[in-house]
């Protein structure tokens, strides 16, 4: 029964994790928009920027086995 238990947080701290990086997906969809419709936005380009530190940030890298770097280029092909 105790590796249940283990099995059960190991899950939840995986979908932290998940929840954690689709927000920062999210949120860089929207600085990235909000930058496109005015590009003197300093709100949205403090967000972009601390989100792209994110994704290449040694953090990123203990959450997910995701390639920020990939994820980034994707990102931004994306608004192209």
């Amino acid at each position: 029964m105790n590796w249940m238990k283990e099995f059960d947080k190991r899950k939840a701290y995986e979908n932290l994790a998940n929840a954690i990086i689709e927000q920062a997906v999210h949120d860089f969809r929207e600085a990235k928009l909000r930058l496109q419709k005015n590009a003197r936005d300093a709100e949205a380009e403090k967000t972009y920027r601390e989100i792209k530190r994110f994704f290449r940030s040694e953090w990123f890298s203990q959450l997910t086995t995701l390639d920020g770097e990939l994820l980034l280029e994707k990102l931004e092909e994306e608004s192209e």
